[in-house]
């Protein structure tokens, strides 16, 4: 037997099955979305449906290179201490004047020596009152040459004597062009590579690239210790192993679907 529904009825059950239909497609598009990506991973953002444009591919490509260091950052100073802050201070200069001659003396440029610090600073006694002042002069040096770097050291501390401070050293690459073209290169290919495998995956051919963009990490120099806080008398050339470094290069690109 058939039922009769009533013209408000009939406007109620078209107003459930349209508000059915939305909910299925709302749930459809959110489905077709993924996450953002993690380190090294993707995401797909659907745009339209599964073989209609719009849909693209978001990945991180990375590019590792190494390379030896030609360059040596010495971080050195001397510390001196007097009655008056006159006769500390004029120490200190005596001190760094030698240091520098020897230096320059040695190959290093005028360029390559930079005052980087001064301080003056009282002494106090038990009783809080002044009972001298201590002087600190900090030099950054910048040894081009690592065969002939250690007795460069050696020497710089000699000149300096007992005031002779060395805080660390930095081995750096100096010209990082070569390198970092490289890295960019494997950071592309990276990128390229997992796009191409996550399409796969997904059973789609990959598209052309939409956007790139490049995200370098920092590249702290850390100095190295080295006597570090000491008065250091050198006798013999300071022992110098340059190693590797690593550079690293990051992209984000973004790949449309077919």
């Amino acid at each position: 037997m058939g039922v009769r529904l009533s013209s408000t009825q009939r406007g109620v059950a078209a107003g459930l099955a349209s508000a059915g239909l939305l909910i299925g497609a709302f749930t459809i598009g959110a489905a077709q979305t993924s996450a953002s990506p993690s380190a090294g991973g993707a995401a797909l953002t659907a745009a339209a449906a599964p073989g209609q444009p719009g849909a693209r591919i978001t990945v991180t490509g990375t590019g590792n290179v190494s390379g030896a260091p030609n360059q040596l950052v010495l971080s050195m100073g001397v510390q001196t201490s007097g009655s008056s802050v006159a006769g500390a201070l004029r120490q200190a200069n005596e001190a760094v004047r030698a240091i520098t001659r020897v230096l320059t003396h040695s190959g290093v440029s005028a360029s390559g020596i930079q005052t980087s610090g001064l301080s003056i600073q009282p002494n106090y006694s038990s009783s809080g009152a002044p009972s001298g002042y201590a002087v600190s002069e900090q030099l950054s040096v910048r040894l081009n040459n690592l065969s002939t770097a250690g007795t460069q050291i050696s020497q710089a501390a000699r000149a300096g004597g007992n005031a002779t401070v060395i805080d660390g050293v930095s081995l750096n690459l100096s010209d990082t062009g070569t390198l970092l073209a490289s890295a960019r290169a494997k950071a592309v290919a990276d990128a390229k590579a997992r796009a191409s495998a996550y399409a796969r995956a997904l059973g789609r051919p990959l598209g052309s690239v939409i956007s790139m963009s490049e995200t370098p990490p920092p590249q702290p120099v850390y100095p190295l210790p080295l006597a570090s806080g000491a008065r250091a008398p050198a006798a013999v050339p300071v022992p110098v192993h340059p190693g590797t470094r690593q550079l690293s290069v990051t992209v984000t690109a973004v790949f449309s679907l077919g």
